[in-house]
């Protein structure tokens, strides 16, 4: 295992792996990646995914990028590696993100040591039961060979530096949709591996932002929801 934090390990893989974005905080950082506790909140997240159950006019199905010609990268919807709702942020919504992003962003850029700059729209994305979504990294696609062995990426999204996720429902063990949580529907870190060897799985209250690189270390995948309502707003950030 490569360390990269106090309590994280890396997957060996990347001892032989040219990895274009090598975007980590500081290996002396507890953790790899940030978490914002109560970045919306209780309230917010409880009338946010309100507005969202409600709103058939702005929904839609996810997609997922994929390169077709080479140097061509097309996004199609593909239920087999990803199923999801996307739906429109609320203007309100829109601008207390925007509020609380830019009261957070000196804390985000210290602790990466980097200087946000572009940022992408905000997705509203939303998982129901039986919702997943494959194992990715955010800013490259994962080579397999015919071993179906991993043997290197190939970067498709090099504006993408840092991802952001807002949790607007909590996980718990026992979900009930009529008070916006969820089971299953873990955010899994596939090459990041905890003290005790196992990977990382992110379980959050409403509220909570997690900030992690864009970069194939951080390849995760959403778990299939086993019960209730999982709603997030994920964000792109480019930086230097």
């Amino acid at each position: 295992m490569i360390q990269i934090s106090t309590h994280i390990s890396c997957d060996p893989l990347f001892e032989n792996i040219e990895i274009e974005n090598k975007l980590l905080p500081s290996q002396y950082k507890d953790y790899p990646y940030l978490i914002i506790k109560k970045f919306f909140s209780k309230e917010a997240c409880e009338e946010l995914a309100f507005l969202v159950q409600e709103d058939e006019k702005t929904k839609r199905k996810a997609k997922v990028k994929k390169e077709v010609i080479t140097g061509i990268v097309q996004a199609d919807i593909v239920e087999e590696y990803r199923k999801t709702n996307i739906y429109k942020l609320d203007t309100f919504y829109q601008n207390y993100y925007d509020e609380q992003f830019s009261k957070y962003k000196p804390i985000i850029e210290e602790y990466f040591t980097v200087a946000l700059t572009l940022s992408t729209d905000v997705q509203v994305l939303e998982y129901k039961k039986g919702f997943f979504y494959v194992k990715h990294a955010d800013d490259s696609s994962e080579i397999i060979d015919k071993d179906e062995q991993t043997i290197g990426f190939k970067v498709v999204a090099p504006q993408r530096k840092l991802s952001t996720v807002l949790f607007a429902t909590s996980h718990v063990s026992n979900a009930d949709e009529r008070v916006q949580s969820f089971s299953g529907g873990e955010l899994m870190f596939n090459y990041l591996y905890d003290k005790g060897g196992e990977a990382v799985k992110i379980k959050p209250e409403a509220g909570d932002m997690i900030i992690f690189p864009s970069n194939p270390y951080f390849s995760h995948e959403v778990l299939p929801v086993e019960e209730g309502y999982r709603l997030t707003l994920v964000q792109w950030h480019d930086a230097i």
